[in-house]
């Protein structure tokens, strides 16, 4: 049996993201996407356009770093609409080769609802769109590439209150030295890029888990921040469809979760209330 997951009471999360891309529908306009709102406008009742996104594939045997498939489009781009919910704290954004479920957190009172919960909502709305698209004859939502991203935002007054102490948040940068560090202050500023490759089953590489941390300022109390972005990314497990997106959300789920408790200190997760 696996280890328990490690749990924290007060996570520093301010948004989650489960998310799938699929192969390009080109029936799918700017009409239909207003259409497939009406499945939704009960429940996620306002609607803004944004630019869409460009594909994004991890593949192996090829440079480490994100694989993007772009070309010259000869008629005008097809927005990325997102449904919102009255409170704000959920939405989901739909475009053409997309399907990408929110929750982020407003105001400070919003609770994270935890990812089984949110697991459970990609689900259900994820159906539903694939049924509308299908049913209308628009075409068939074929999965390849899968997104999970957490972003934390550790506000300075949590455990530490200046922009220069990363070392009192990530453990990657408070470990000791094989030497004395020669006549040197505590660490000044500091940012962090590195991925890691996500396996599966008999140890074959199936996506990539992307993490960053960079120092930000809030932006209502303009506070000194860093921000601690997850973000896994690969293919549908088992086959392109829902039960593939969704094993390989649980993947990318405990592979972020665990990551996060590893790189981050014993003196945050106290102050976040680790539980296991």
């Amino acid at each position: 049996m696996r280890d328990k997951l490690p749990e924290f009471e007060r996570p520093p999360l301010e948004e989650v993201v489960l998310g799938t891309q699929f192969e390009k529908l080109h029936s799918l306009g700017a009409a239909q996407l207003g259409w497939i709102w009406h499945i939704f406008r009960d429940r996620f009742p306002k609607t803004s356009e944004h630019p869409p996104l460009d594909p994004v594939f991890e593949r192996f045997g090829t440079p480490p770093f994100q694989v993007k498939h772009t070309c010259q489009e000869t008629h005008a781009l097809v927005p990325r609409l997102w449904f919102v919910a009255e409170r704000e704290t959920e939405l989901i954004q739909v475009q053409q080769d997309r399907f990408i479920r929110n929750w982020r957190r407003v105001r400070p009172s919003d609770a994270y609802p935890r990812y089984s919960q949110l697991r459970a909502a990609f689900a259900e709305d994820f159906g539903q769109f694939t049924r509308c698209v299908k049913e209308e004859g628009w075409g068939e939502v074929e999965p390849n590439q899968c997104e999970v991203t957490y972003v934390n935002v550790i506000q300075a007054g949590e455990g530490w209150e200046h922009h220069d102490e990363l070392d009192r948040i990530c453990a990657l940068f408070a470990g000791h030295q094989t030497d004395p560090l020669p006549n040197l202050g505590r660490l000044e500023q500091g940012a962090l890029r590195v991925s890691y490759v996500l396996e599966h089953g008999n140890g074959c590489p199936v996506g990539r888990l992307y993490v960053s941390i960079d120092p930000v300022f809030t932006a209502l109390e303009a506070r000194p921040a860093f921000r601690l972005l997850l973000t896994a990314r690969g293919a549908p497990l088992g086959g392109r469809h829902l039960p593939g997106v969704l094993a390989f959300f649980d993947l990318a789920h405990e592979a972020i979760v665990r990551l996060f408790a590893a790189i981050t200190t014993q003196e945050m997760h106290r102050i976040w209330g680790r539980r296991y």
